[in-house]
């Protein structure tokens, strides 16, 4: 009998045990049921017992699997407490949203639901780039945005998970000619100066979408100015500078503006959760769950016909580590425009 156990083959015999089902206890590790059959006749080897009775039917525990189960937890849970203490997963969990009520929001909700005696601490740094720095200093440990927009030697630092695919829109003066349209077409907005963040280097990703979607398209990106901050400020300097404002659909209501969806066509901002290659956290954990339940359950990632997305977009979507029809994972009804 060996002397060392790879801990992997004891969370194999575990999750057969308690599902009874190698067809569900794969899916639980995120593992081929051919894979997990192996990992299953490796321990059995090294232990020099049968851990299961396999028929076409069912899957049952023998009686050394009943004796041998109660060690196996105990090992795991050991090697669990092990890496939380290395990795300081008792501290809190520090999350940027970005902004308040928006689609980071709602995931931190149910992440706090899923795992209460997690502290899940919201902060709001305003753009993923700079936010992305953050992380990797370990000042922060997650932020929501546009992945791709990152910078390559950024992203090899960082892991990320597709969230949602979200409809952009014109946030106009209510008094603008525009804000009696119910949906401003994207050619209403030529000679228009639209800000989108330009000069501010925590939001580059940001504005280099609003470049891309203006491209050929006679709008302009309004200069550099300084981000207001709050929303009374936001209202004053709106008002008194009538630039509109690039934004996505869910956007918080400002006093004295209007929120509009943008189409023809609808353009779309790619959401993705962000955080450290490498971090260990049961809050992470439970983020990445929530995240994907609300994608799937909402279909945050279906595109339609008549919707924009940068080529370089759907291709770090799509090749985020997640398979093809996964919870999450990026799917398309049509081509992208």
């Amino acid at each position: 009998m060996t002397r060392d156990i790879d801990p992997r083959l004891l969370r194999a015999f575990v999750a057969v045990a308690e599902e009874l089902h190698f067809t569900r206890a794969a899916a639980r590790l995120y593992t081929a049921q051919q894979a997990l059959s192996r990992d299953i006749g490796r321990l059995e080897r090294e232990l020099g017992v049968d851990l299961f009775v396999r028929t076409t039917r069912q899957v049952a525990p023998t009686a050394d699997a009943e004796r041998l189960l109660p060690y196996a937890r105990r090992l795991l849970l050991a090697q669990d407490e092990l890496l939380a203490a290395a990795a300081g997963t008792g501290r809190p969990l520090l999350v940027d949203l970005n902004s308040a009520g928006m689609t980071s929001g709602r995931v931190l909700a149910l992440a706090r639901e899923l795992a209460p005696d997690c502290e899940l601490m919201a902060r709001y740094e305003s753009g993923l780039t700079g936010a992305a720095a953050e992380i990797a200093a370990g000042r922060l440990d997650v932020s929501f945005g546009r992945f791709a927009g990152l910078a390559p030697a950024a992203r090899t630092a960082l892991d990320h998970l597709p969230v949602r695919l979200e409809p952009m829109a014109v946030l106009l003066p209510e008094d603008h000619p525009l804000a009696a349209l119910e949906r401003v077409p994207l050619d209403a907005l030529a000679g228009e100066s639209v800000y989108a963040g330009a000069g501010n280097p925590r939001t580059r990703e940001w504005t280099d979408l609003a470049i891309l979607l203006f491209d050929g398209r006679d709008v302009a990106v309004a200069p550099p100015a300084p981000m207001a901050v709050g929303a009374e400020e936001f209202r004053r300097v709106m008002a008194k500078n009538r630039t509109p404002v690039l934004a996505v659909t869910g956007f918080p209501p400002m006093p004295g503006t209007v929120c509009r969806p943008i189409t023809d066509p609808v353009p779309l901002s790619p959401l993705s959760m962000v955080w450290r290659r490498g971090l260990r956290h049961p809050g992470l954990d439970a983020l990445r769950t929530a995240a994907a339940r609300l994608a799937a359950d909402e279909g945050w990632l279906r595109r339609t016909p008549g919707e924009w997305l940068p080529d370089q977009d759907a291709a770090v979507m799509r090749t985020a580590g997640r398979g093809p029809g996964r919870p999450g994972a990026l799917t398309a009804e049509a081509p992208a425009e």
